[in-house]
This record gives C-alpha cells, structure tokens and sequence, in this order.
C-alpha cells in the first residue's frame, strides 16, 4: 500500500477545503487535497447567489454592521446557533470578502448613479453614491435586515473556487483527485490521517498527516429529491462517525430550499427573489405576502418552504406529472438583468427545463438543499473527540446556523471559515510533534479491507437498491413537515434497511480498478447511518425550531430544547447515541421572535450572567 506524508491533508477541495490548504501552504506547510472530482466541478462551483458580509457598499446596505449581520444570523438559527461563532463569522466576513478580491474574484462593483431595484416584486428607483465607485456591490437575501450579498452575477461559488483554485496552484499545493476517503486513521486518541481508495485504479492508498481537514460537504444524497450533487454523500461525516469517538451535531436540521427546479431538482438561486422574483400559485396569485405581509419572498428559507408546502396543501398547487409545483416569476426582471444577473439560471431553465425565464414561469418546489448538521467542532474548527482533526464547511457543525441558515451565509462560510480554521491549523501545528503509529494505519487500512471482501461475498441486495429505499424513506417520513408517528415509522424502516447491509452483494462482483458499483456500496451502509441520525434526532427533539417543523409539537422549546444534539455511533449499534449541550456558551442576543415565521415560543429561563455585548473587535 502506498503512503503519502504531508502536514496538512484536506479531505475535499471545494471552497473550505481549498481555503484552509491555502492558509496552510501560506505558512510553508506540506499539504494535500484528496478530491473524488477534479476541484473545479466541486459542488461549490455550484453555488449561485452569493456571500454575505457587512461592508455597507450599496446604498440599500447602507449602514450595515458585522452587528445587525449577527443578529441576522441568530434570528435566522431560530436561536439555534453558537453565538460566539456567529460573532467570529460576522466580524471575519468583510475581510474575507476582500481578500477574495485581492486574490482575483470578479466581484460585482458598485456603479454610482440612478438604478431600478426591486422589493416586494414592485420597482423602485435608488441613487448609489459617487464615493463608492468601483467598491463591492450586493443584492437582497432572505431574512436579513440589510442587502449584504456579495455577489458575481449568480455564478458566485463558480468565480470563488477558480480563484481559490489558481493560488492553490500558484503555492503548490497538491491536489490528488478522484481519491475516496474511506477511514480516518486514528489511535482513539489522535487522528493521523485516512485511507482513501483511488478510484482509478482501486488500491487503498494511506495518507499521514499531523492535522487532517474533513471538508467534504453535505450528505444532501441521503434524500431523492435534492439540489446537491451525486458527490455529496455524507462522505466526511461517515468516517468521523464510524470512528464511534467524533460527534456530529444538529443532524436533523436539515434546510430544503424554496426553489428547486421541477423536474430536475436543479436550484435557482434565491438572487432571483432577492432581486425582485416572485412566487405564484396555479392561479397566478402571488400568495407569499398573505402568509409573511413584512418579508414576503424574503422571509428565511425555512419559512418560504414551510409557506409554499402549506398553500399546495390548500390544493393551490400546480398539478404535473411530476407532483405539484408553484411558479417563480422573473419575467418582470426584464431581458438585460436575466440573461447578466441571473444568466446561469436563464442557461438552467432553458437547457434543463425547456423554460425561456425572459417569457416564461420557472416551476419550483421546496428541494432538499443544506445540511446544517455535521462534524461537530468547536470555535477553531478542532473536531471534538480527537486531537488534530479538524472539519470546516458544510461538512462541519461550527455552529453559526443553528437549525436555519441564511441564504448566503454558507457560502460566506466556506471563506470565513476556511480562513478561520486554516489559521487555527496552521498554530496547531506549530506546537506539535506526531508520533507516526503504523499500527493505527494498518488497522484502518484493514477495517476498509474487510468492508471490500464482505460486500464481494454478500448474497442480498445491491447497493442501488438499499440507497433508494433510504432516499424513498427520508421523502415520505422526514421532510418539512414531521411528526412523530412519521419519524418512528421513518425510523423503523431505516434500520431495518441498515439491517439489509449487512449482507450487501455487489452486481458486478468487484471488478478489478474502477468499480462505481463499489465506490457507491462502501458509502450506503454509512449513508443510512447518517439517515438514522437525521430521523432519531428529530424524532427525540419534541419542539419546532428553524427548519425542524414537528406538527404535533409546534411551539418552540426554548424551556427544554435550547440544546445542541450531538450523535455518535457505538460499533455493532442500530442507532446512534444522542446527547446534548447547550446551543452556545453565552448570548449576546437574548432568545426572543424572529419577526417573521409566526409560531408560538416557550419562554426558557434565562441567566443574565450569561448575556455579553457584541464586540467587533473580538475574533
């Protein structure tokens, strides 16, 4: 088996990883990025809308403060959030922004003059001022009381990630693609880097590394209808929980975007609601401003999926082969700001929909989007449980989400973050001296082998089908809307599909080099888990708040549940082991309304020792 030794390994290269590999090689560290795809059809190249930051640019952001972004991202968390890290994010936003700029990204500028904006889908006229020509434009997002989002038309994460891509060549920084992480590679105590499997050629390849970054996304695939891609399959999350000692946190805040294509799943950003889209129903009746009169379209994202499922409910749907959809209507925009602004989703509806948006209504519905949950880290990106392992992006619980995150703020994350956790790596390894234990890599190396051996001798079901029957689960019983007669049904069915791996048969026999079939088999029975995770979690958390909707418990709990639930998963075990912290050390932002979203709240006991002001200068 081959062995490769760096200082820092990157477990994923879209924006976080790419970020932290960049801060590291910065410092003059070794480092190594393992990709499945090549780093630029990352899933960030994905991302539309944009990254928010509080610079105060444009004329609708003026005034804006890392302060009222804060408070933005609480309310939108539902208090869910870590605030220590919420201020850390706030505070690190508007640098990061501009040292994305100084590394190249073709920000949107600010053109001083008379423009034509929109708000509540109604034009208006505003006036940017002279002084800030040329400086970082943005555009409105739901949920936040000033536009901040940084923007690059809407092909935002597509510019970021070939910036980053650029200086990461530019510092040497390797990039070893089409490479699956399978398991890290640990003493219980240490984490010493991972087997991956190359997936060219089929050998198992060792990675020693004295810090290791899991930064490989969501697990969005453990649904059917997602705007994730096929890469994100949970693949960081499965080898931090089978080592039984790594937590993953908030599983079962899980954020399903307003608008997914139909049939396609594809998203379009919600920069087409933040410049002035709207949402009708199979009328042609904009029905959004009777549920949220304030915010409207711009509500947070968990209560415009929440609005849109509760009027096709009413049977205000429009009726397709495909199930009910509602519409997006851009076509007030005009031709010059779809085919500039908002050119990548003018390509989507034309080359994947058969829609022309200059003309025509985009049909969307709730799509399963982001996952808040993932390996939970504390404020520096370290990963609880083992020393030198660290997660960022959406692959990490941080925690500035909570159990809602605003559109633009993860994206936002991918940067701050990185930078953020990068740093943390960089004095990590400055003090530290690794014992490299050949013991450990065997054994992982083993662990994974034995997988392999199993899966060729299984007698049962192929991989395709236990992963459907997952996905088919996770739709019917834990969507927007749970309840717990759905959620114990939901998991029931999942371990019993956990059960069906066991026995798991390859189609193909495991033919020798690439093999798809196996890749997607090594990855369900971990899959499953992190379904598992998702479903007992909501299950057991008896309130509503942010994106976990519970029918037959709509209040939120601040008296019982203002806690962070953390998931870890004991060898042979049906379930994972759930326990709980507090959501965050101290508030800065007492828990009260959002001021959209409606819902009734169970007031908690507060402390007021524990209430502190925000600081901008405190990193």
């Amino acid at each position: 088996m081959q062995v490769h030794y760096c200082d820092v390994l990157c477990m994923g290269a879209g924006l976080a990883g790419e970020r932290v590999a960049v801060e590291a090689a910065e410092a003059g560290y070794k480092v190594i990025c393992l990709s499945i795809v090549p780093p630029r059809r990352s899933h960030s190249s994905a991302a539309q809308g944009g990254m928010q930051a509080a610079l105060g640019n444009s004329i609708m952001g003026d005034g804006d403060s890392p302060e009222i972004h804060f408070n933005d991202t609480v309310k939108g968390s539902d208090w869910g959030c870590d605030q220590e890290v919420a201020r850390i994010f706030a505070n690190t936003a508007p640098i990061a922004m501009r040292e994305m700029a100084y590394m190249g990204v073709p920000w949107n500028r600010v053109v001083p003059g008379e423009h034509t904006y929109y708000k509540g889908g109604k034009p208006f006229q505003a006036t940017e001022k002279t002084e800030n020509e040329g400086l970082i434009h943005s555009r409105a997002f739901g949920g936040t009381a000033k536009w901040r989002t940084c923007y690059t038309s809407d092909g935002t994460g597509h510019a970021v990630l070939f910036t980053l891509d650029n200086r990461m060549l530019q510092l040497g920084v390797e990039v070893h693609d089409r490479m699956q992480a399978e398991a890290l590679i640990h003493d219980g105590d240490r984490c010493l880097g991972v087997i991956a499997r190359n997936l060219r050629t089929g050998e198992l390849e060792a990675y020693v590394a004295s810090a290791t970054v899991i930064a490989t996304g969501g697990f969005g695939r453990i649904y059917r209808a997602t705007t994730n891609a096929v890469i994100c399959d949970g693949g960081g999350q499965i080898t931090a929980l089978d080592t039984g000692i790594v937590p993953l946190g908030n599983m079962e805040a899980v954020q399903f975007h307003p608008t997914g294509t139909v049939p396609t799943d594809i998203l379009v950003t919600e920069g087409c609601r933040g410049d002035g889209g709207t949402l009708l129903d199979v009328n042609e009746y904009r029905f959004m401003p009777d549920y949220e009169p304030e915010k409207a379209e711009l509500a947070s994202r968990d209560v415009v999926s929440r609005r849109m499922t509760e009027h096709m409910r009413k049977g205000l749907g429009v009726k397709s082969p495909y199930g009910d959809h509602l519409w997006l209507d851009i076509r007030h925009l005009g031709e010059k700001h779809i085919t500039t602004n908002l050119r990548e989703v003018y390509d989507i509806c034309t080359h994947f929909l058969g829609v022309n948006p200059i003309h025509q209504l985009i049909p969307v519905r709730p799509t399963q989007h982001y996952s808040m949950g993932g390996v939970r880290v504390n404020k520096d990106g370290h990963a609880y449980g083992l020393k030198g392992l660290f997660a960022a992006g959406e692959a990490a619980c941080w925690d500035m989400h909570g159990f809602n995150r605003l559109g633009g703020n993860s994206l936002a994350e991918t940067v701050v973050a990185g930078r953020v956790v990068g740093k943390k790596v960089v004095e990590f390894l400055e003090g530290d001296c690794m014992t490299v234990k050949t013991d450990a890599i065997n054994d992982a190396a083993k662990k994974v082998e034995e997988k392999i051996y199993k899966l060729k001798r299984g007698t049962g079901d192929d991989a395709y089908t236990l992963r459907n029957a997952m996905q088919d689960v996770m739709m019917e019983y834990v969507g927007i809307f749970r309840n717990g007669k759905d959620l114990q049904t939901g998991v029931d069915k999942l371990q019993e599909i956990l059960e069906r791996t066991e026995n798991m048969r390859l189609v193909g026999r495991g033919i020798k080099g690439q093999d798809a079939e196996l890749a997607m088999a090594l990855r369900v029975p971990g899959m499953v888990k992190l379904a598992l995770c998702v479903a007992y979690g909501a299950l057991n958390r008896t309130e509503s708040r942010g994106a976990h909707a519970r029918e037959d418990y709509p209040e939120r709990n601040d008296k019982d549940w203002l806690v962070r639930t953390l998931a870890t998963w004991n060898e042979g075990a049906t379930l994972p082991n759930l326990s709980y912290e507090k959501a965050t050390p101290f508030y800065i932002l007492p828990p009260g309304d959002r001021g959209y979203g409606g819902g009734k709240i169970i007031p908690g006991d507060e402390n007021a020792a524990e209430h502190v002001p925000f600081d901008e200068n405190k990193k």
